[in-house]
């Protein structure tokens, strides 16, 4: 019995066994399966990651890659350089100098103190500032900019003397060079520090001028040292377009020094401005406010009072003074034109037929006009003009013939005539900054505002608006678009790419412009613009004057001239503002200008 019992007893433990068997094996295939399948989904994560990169992220990383295998400076082209009208007189070019950067991992730790102290004298740099630079874990640092040669000779020997041979770059770079200094200012602008625009014609014309920088291009391992024997690219900058201005510097210079001599002796309080056009053709032949500064240092005022108290400014106040400094009035300031309009309102009624030059008697002044129950009154009020024909009336200047054919033109057609004057609209003239006029909407003029506005008053144009409108009656009555720059020099293949002249609609008959220059040259021989005649010349002109502002006690004073006469080849207009010399702001009392060959 008890052998029977061992057996059983034997037999059960060996069923045990082998179903622990058993159960062990079936564990171990079920590992065997997770871990082949956690193996094969690694896999493909592993595959659909490598996918990832090679294909999403490819271009990334390779140009992750080579910007950490490649140093790379860049150097400036040459900006392009500017000429007057006669393509010979330089008004700014770009003058070689070098540029200083340094390539921190290159230069050795116990060299950097050494560096940053010959840096910091002889590029007068503040040495915290330079030593920073030197021990940054960077590819390339810009130290100082626009180097003259002999500095940069200068660090050349000492690198040479301490044999520095990695780690220092001088490179060719370009400064912008005034040669006139302050001649044509407010038109031609300036460049920034890094050679770009910021005014004027350098900021209007910056894709022309800024060319193409070059770059100098080196393959670095992590340290910095190079990975081939070829060592540096060099790829050449494209140097920018040279640009023909129709500015004359013969003209420019004179128109400046005159308005100048203007300014002061009237003692203008807000300045003045000049321009002077070719009617037939729409170029600026001089542009030029007062005061203006020096394009070589055009954050320093050239006004001794301003300048004497420049350094007691607040940062607010001085940036307020160099934007006037540099600010184009001519262009972008309106003013209230005054009598100089009435030869707009003449051109239109001559055209429409309403009157003629020289009808006698057509026109009484009697001191004032009553319109729409408001009384106007003639400037010369204490001692009417009397009985007067046309040409008598803008010889006198008398308000109240103007203002009869205002209200005989209507606001409808005498709002047409302003929209082909130009006056609705700014000039399109190639320079930034260009303002626009004020006029009141057609719709709200009644009869004392149409009034006012056909002598000249309440309402607000630009000089060159003015300007631009009376060259359209001398060249015969074309409206011509004002430019400024005239060609485009390629600076690669030296071709010439000549401006187009832009012509509008005509603005008037020829006939009608004949007769008005006519009663031009009559006021200069014998009316209110008598200070502009010049012995064997033909001027005709216009002057003007009128408030500044509503109430504020100031005037502008003004002249247009046109000469000669007979085939006008040049229009000049003066504006003054706020005259407070012994001579008055009447715009007759002053006028004398003067132009290359040609006196108005």
């Amino acid at each position: 019995m008890s052998n029977i019992k061992k057996m059983k007893k034997k037999m059960k433990k060996k069923d045990k066994f082998r179903l622990v068997k058993k159960t062990g094996a079936i564990t171990r295939k079920k590992r065997m399966r997770s871990m082949i399948f956690a193996l094969l989904i690694a896999m493909v994560g592993l595959a659909f990651r490598i996918g990832w990169i090679q294909f999403k992220m490819g271009d990334q990383l390779q140009n992750m890659a080579y910007l950490q295998q490649t140093l790379e400076r860049s150097f400036n082209p040459k900006r392009g350089t500017i000429y007057d009208a006669t393509g010979e007189k330089i008004l700014a070019v770009s003058a070689s100098t070098q540029s200083i950067t340094v390539n921190p991992v290159n230069i050795t730790k116990e060299n950097k103190e050494k560096v940053a102290k010959k840096l910091r004298e002889l590029f007068d740099l503040n040495y915290d500032t330079v030593l920073k630079k030197v021990s940054k874990r960077s590819s390339i640092e810009t130290i100082a900019k626009k180097v003259d040669e002999s500095k940069a000779d200068e660090l050349r020997i000492w690198l040479n003397e301490n044999n520095i041979t990695t780690g220092i770059n001088i490179d060719v770079d370009t400064k912008r060079y005034y040669p006139y200094n302050t001649l044509a200012a407010q038109i031609i602008g300036f460049c920034g520090s890094d050679n770009q625009g910021l005014m004027g014609i350098e900021s209007k014309y910056e894709n022309e001028l800024k060319g193409t920088s070059g770059s100098i291009v080196k393959h670095t391992d992590a340290k910095g040292g190079n990975l081939d024997e070829e060592g540096e690219e060099y790829i050449d900058a494209i140097d920018g377009n040279d640009l023909i201005l129709s500015i004359d510097a013969t003209i420019q210079g004179i128109a400046e020094k005159y308005l100048e001599e203007a300014c002061i002796d009237n003692v203008c309080t807000d300045g003045g401005n000049i321009i002077i056009m070719d009617p037939n053709t729409g170029d600026i032949l001089a542009m030029a406010g007062y005061p203006s500064y020096n394009l070589n240092e055009p954050y320093t005022p050239v006004d001794n009072e301003l300048l004497s108290k420049w350094e007691s400014l607040s940062k607010e106040e001085k940036s307020t003074q160099m934007q006037k400094m540099w600010r184009n009035k001519a262009i972008s300031d309106a003013y209230e034109p005054g009598s100089t309009f009435k030869l707009i309102t003449a051109s239109a009624a001559l055209e429409e037929g309403i009157t003629d030059t020289d009808n006698a008697g057509e026109f009484c002044c009697t001191g004032g006009i009553t319109i729409a129950g408001v009384r106007i009154k003639c400037w010369r009020y204490y001692r009417p003009h009397g009985s007067e024909s046309l040409r008598d009336g803008l010889m006198n200047s008398c308000n109240p013939v103007f203002i009869g054919l205002g209200q005989e033109l209507g606001v409808k057609t005498y709002y047409s005539y302003l929209n082909k004057f130009g006056f609705l609209n700014k000039t399109g003239i190639d320079l930034q900054g260009e303002g626009g006029s004020i006029f009141l909407a057609e719709e709200k003029v009644g009869p004392v505002e149409l009034g006012t506005i056909a002598f000249g008053q309440r309402f607000e144009v630009t000089p060159l608006q003015m300007i631009t409108a009376v060259s359209s009656i001398a060249n015969g009555g074309t409206y011509v678009v004002p430019r400024v720059v005239k060609g485009i020099v390629n600076s690669q293949t030296g071709e010439v790419t000549n401006i187009e002249v832009k012509k509008k609609d005509t603005v008037i008959s020829k006939e009608t412009s004949e007769k008005v220059l006519s009663m031009m040259e009559t006021v200069v021989a014998q009316g209110t613009g008598k200070n502009a005649q010049v012995k064997g010349y033909s001027v005709g002109g216009k002057t003007g004057t009128s408030e500044d502002g509503v109430n504020t006690g100031k005037y502008v004073t003004s002249f247009v001239g046109v000469a000669p006469v007979s085939n006008p080849q040049v229009v000049i207009l003066i504006t003054l503002y706020n005259p407070t010399g012994e001579g008055g702001h009447q715009g007759g009392a002053w006028v004398v200008l003067t132009t290359h060959n040609k006196t108005i």
